[in-house]
C-alpha cells in the first residue's frame, strides 16, 4: 500500500483501529489541537458529521474510529491536502464511512443541504490579520491565518449546516474567546461546554475547546482543565488516554 505515497509523504500511525494517515513532511501536518478536538467532540450513534477545513482528514478519521456515527465528511479547499485525505480514507478502507470533498468553507451551505448535519467540527485558522506573522509557506499559512476564510465564515456556515439542536465543536485560542462567543451567539449557536487546555499546570491556557448548540438555551459549563504535560516531555495520563497509547 506504500505505492499510495507520493514523494516526500509519510504514513503515520494513529494508534486507533490500526488506522494510518498520509502526511507530507514539508507541508502542514496535524497537531495536538486536532486530536484534542476529536476527543472533545461527541458523535452519537447514527449521526452525520462534517469537518470544515479538514486538512489531511485527521478529524473525520479519528471520529470514525472513536464513535458510532453513521457518516463523516471532510471539506478542504487545498487540493494537495484534500488529495492526501482522500488517499488516507482509501488506505484505511473507509470509503463507505468518510467522504472528502474539495471546496471552500465559505460556500459549504451551497455545497451541502442546509440543516443536514447533526455535528459540525472545525479546527479553523487561529490568526487574523492583527495576530502573528504569516508563514511564507502558503499551505501552512492558509491553515494558521485567516487568509481564505474568517472566524465569521466558519461559524456562519456551521450554523447553516446544522440541524436544529445540532452541535458545533471548535478548537481555538483563548485570546479570542470573547470574539468566539460573540460570533457563535450572533449565529444562534449557544455555547454549552468550554474546556481550556494548558501546556503545564502552572502555565496559561493556550487552547480552548468549545461545544455550542444550534438554538440551545443559555447555560454554559466550564469543564475541568486539560493539562498536556506533567513535566517537560512527559504527557499526563489523560493525554495518553486521548492519544490511545
Amino acid at each position: 500500500m506504500t505505492n499510495m505515497l507520493l514523494e516526500g509523504e509519510r504514513l503515520d500511525d494513529l494508534e486507533r483501529n490500526g488506522y494510518k494517515i498520509i502526511q507530507h513532511k514539508d507541508k502542514f501536518c496535524f497537531g495536538m489541537d486536532a486530536v484534542l478536538l476529536s476527543s472533545f467532540a461527541v458523535v452519537n450513534e447514527g449521526e452525520n458529521a462534517i469537518d470544515l477545513g479538514t486538512g489531511t482528514g485527521i478529524i473525520p478519521i479519528l471520529l470514525e474510529a472513536k464513535s458510532n456515527g453513521r457518516h463523516f465528511t471532510g471539506l478542504e479547499i487545498q487540493s494537495e491536502s484534500a488529495d492526501m485525505a482522500g488517499r488516507s480514507v482509501k488506505y484505511n478502507n473507509l470509503q463507505d464511512k468518510i467522504d472528502i470533498v474539495e471546496g471552500d468553507i465559505k460556500e459549504a451551505s451551497l455545497m451541502f443541504k442546509k440543516a443536514s448535519f447533526d455535528v459540525v467540527t472545525s479546527n479553523p485558522p487561529y490568526m487574523n490579520d492583527n495576530h502573528g506573522i504569516k508563514n511564507p509557506d502558503m499551505p501552512k499559512a492558509i491553515a494558521r491565518h485567516e487568509i481564505l476564510c474568517t472566524l465569521d465564515d466558519v461559524v456562519r456556515e456551521a450554523a447553516l449546516l446544522l440541524k436544529p439542536g445540532g452541535r458545533f465543536y471548535m478548537v481555538h485560542r483563548p485570546h479570542r474567546l470573547t470574539e468566539l462567543i460573540m460570533t457563535l451567539k450572533q449565529y444562534k449557536l449557544e455555547p454549552k461546554r468550554i474546556r481550556f487546555v494548558y501546556p503545564f499546570e502552572n502555565k496559561e491556557a493556550n487552547m480552548v475547546l468549545i461545544e455550542s448548540v444550534r438554538g440551545g438555551k443559555s447555560m454554559v459549563k466550564v469543564e475541568s482543565p486539560l493539562i498536556v504535560y506533567k513535566e517537560p516531555g512527559v504527557y499526563t495520563d489523560e493525554i495518553h488516554r486521548i492519544y490511545g497509547f
